[in-house]
């Protein structure tokens, strides 16, 4: 089936290390892949996305990979601060010019959506 998949389930986490987590999809004509997280205000926020092996992050994150069916796109982040801890969701979509850039945090119909990725970062220095 079309489906989109995440992992680690969760992370626990110091402050200052960095976190990484994949996303994958089984989608063959999609190759976006968008990264975004929950923010303790319950708002979605847009971390960045990759076409094919590009990858167009955010600051403070990287993005990593392979968008493409198949393929596994790894969202770093670079230093967790206590901000960091948050739900993040990654999102397959299929690229098109109409779509692009996508700099919002609203995804399309066209995104299969999966939970999920709860990073939890102490609050110990």
């Amino acid at each position: 089936g079309n489906q989109v998949h995440q992992g680690p389930a969760d992370l626990y986490k110091n402050q200052r290390e960095l976190a990484k987590m994949e996303c994958s999809h089984s989608i063959s004509s999609y190759n976006v892949i968008l990264w975004y997280k929950q923010s303790n205000y319950r708002e979605f926020v847009y971390l960045g996305y990759m076409i094919g092996t590009s990858g167009f992050p955010e600051v403070g994150f990287d993005i990593e990979g392979d968008a493409n069916a198949g393929g596994t796109s790894t969202l770093t982040i670079k230093q967790l601060t206590p901000n960091s801890s948050a739900v993040y969701y990654c999102a397959a979509s299929l690229h098109s010019a109409s779509d692009l850039p996508l700099c919002s945090t609203k995804t399309s119909s066209l995104v299969y959506c999966r939970l999920i990725t709860p990073v939890l970062t102490s609050h110990c220095i």
